[in-house]
């Protein structure tokens, strides 16, 4: 087995089933690919497989398969452009049809979903907004989710929906370097604007309870997050930083190949050392005791 597909196996398996992937359909994919070239193929025919269940049984009127199955398709597409860097056309097309099927998926998910796409630097920022249901009406105490290094809103639905139970709504959202965002916006250290941004958009939705907002992060979100709130904290209530950096460059030497690779692009740097010196601004030093929300 080629070096990048057993390191994508042996440090993601756990996070690829905990979100959406059968461990059925994981052990069918990767046990087929040998070269990582041949990885986003793989990921992306399985995802196809299910696009078609969504797509038939939407066309037959039922919707709860047909959103359970795109939702699912949308995460597989996901995975199988979520560090595959070296073919980007091969990359976008995936990440297109990801896009399409949770698009697709949004109205028929329990409780369903809504795009929402704020305007930002010339482009734009897209996220999901999902609001509990229940008894308690809106306007909702709402999470602000943001991605890591390689995962997007598509990946979010599970963690969404521990917050939805617990009548929270969510706003899964692709910030600079991420998802949507990824091909016309590089990764940037500090998050003050994109927050911004993202907290403005959301006081002009009815559904939102701008007075009481949360951000939470996993991965390097769970640096983007500490940063908004270093910057923001008066706009918000809560932040949760699950697994993030403190400094992502500290952490270089110890990161897989493929998590160097995928920085490097979706930053802008042109090698690996531009792509470490980049990683070094991504720190909280002088940021953290800036934050004053639990």
């Amino acid at each position: 087995m080629d070096e990048r597909v057993a390191s994508a196996v042996a440090h993601w398996a756990p996070r690829f089933t905990a979100n959406g992937v059968t461990v059925a359909d994981f052990q069918r994919i990767t046990s087929g690919v040998t070269r990582w070239e041949d990885w986003c193929a793989a990921w992306s025919a399985v995802a196809a497989e299910h696009e078609d269940l969504g797509r038939r049984a939407l066309a037959e009127g039922r919707t709860v398969s047909a959103g359970e199955h795109l939702a699912r398709a949308a995460v597989y597409f996901h995975f199988a452009k979520f560090v595959f860097v070296d073919d980007l056309d091969q990359m976008r097309a995936a990440h297109r049809r990801a896009v399409d099927c949770l698009d697709a998926a949004l109205p028929y998910l329990r409780p369903p979903g809504r795009r929402v796409e704020i305007p930002f630097e010339g482009h734009r920022l897209v996220g999901i907004l999902r609001c509990p249901t229940g008894p308690a009406r809106g306007p909702y105490p709402t999470v602000i989710m943001l991605s890591g290094l390689d995962s997007a809103k598509e990946e979010l639905r599970a963690t969404e929906d521990t917050f939805l139970a617990r009548g929270l709504a969510t706003f899964a959202v692709d910030g600079p370097g991420q998802g949507e965002a990824e091909y016309d916006l590089p990764i940037r250290g500090d998050w003050s604007a994109p927050g911004r941004a993202v907290l403005d958009a959301l006081a002009h939705l009815p559904e939102v309870d701008a007075a009481r907002l949360g951000v939470w992060g996993v991965s390097l979100g769970g640096y983007y997050a500490p940063r908004v709130a270093a910057a923001l904290g008066d706009r918000l209530r809560a932040c949760v930083a699950l697994a993030g950096p403190y400094n992502f460059g500290e952490c270089w030497d110890g990161l897989p190949l493929l998590t160097r690779r995928t920085f490097q692009v979706r930053s802008g740097a042109a090698d690996d050392a531009e792509a470490r010196r980049i990683a070094g601004t991504l720190g909280l030093a002088g940021q953290a005791d800036r934050i004053t929300v639990p």
